[in-house]
């Protein structure tokens, strides 16, 4: 007889929904979330978000805060992975925060993301061209070097940003500074 579980298709609709592994040795399925959190900008809001995540062991990839158009609400965007179950739940208790104007989970939507990156290399007159060659074909700037080290400043999406840094590694990278994603969702034509 087998150890196996038998699920209904109902079973199976509503696991595949929440994230949820479908066989026992399957690993729950994580997707990169990206929520946008509107809060009034007051004392307090910031680590109110940020204690939420931390207490419940919910982890944090990227948070960028800024005030909008109104200088009384801030805008958070989080990058957080998890299943479907994890995020509807952060979804929630972000709604229940106590400065909480609105939020929004951009994934899934239509939206525009960048990122900011300072990337400085050791460089060799060998390997100089190169990252030269490199950085162009990523719109990469140069906006610093020295006798030994070029900082180079990239913008774009993080998939874009983390090729980057990949594609960097094998120079000698000596730092790294990322903003974090800052996303925007787009208005759709009517």
């Amino acid at each position: 007889m087998s150890d196996t579980l038998v699920l209904t298709p109902q079973q199976i609709i509503r696991k595949k929904a929440a994230g949820e592994p479908i066989e026992p040795d399957d690993s729950q399925q994580k997707d990169r979330h990206t929520i946008v959190v509107l809060v009034e900008n007051t004392i307090g809001a910031f680590i109110r978000v940020i204690n939420m995540f931390s207490a419940r062991g919910f982890n944090i990839d990227s948070v960028t805060v800024g005030t909008t158009e109104d200088a009384s609400v801030s805008r958070m965007n989080i990058v957080t992975t998890g299943n479907g179950r994890i995020i509807s739940q952060v979804l929630r208790q972000l709604s229940r925060l106590v400065d909480t104007i609105g939020v929004v989970d951009l994934t899934g939507t239509d939206y525009v993301e960048r990122e900011l990156c300072l990337l400085k290399v050791r460089y060799t007159d060998r390997s100089r061209s190169e990252i030269l060659d490199t950085s162009g074909i990523f719109k990469g700037r140069i906006v610093d070097i020295t006798s030994e080290t070029m900082t180079i400043e990239l913008r774009g999406p993080s998939k874009k940003v983390d090729a980057f840094v990949k594609l960097m590694a094998p120079h000698n990278i000596v730092e790294v500074a990322r903003s974090g994603c800052v996303a925007m969702q787009r208005d759709h034509a009517a």
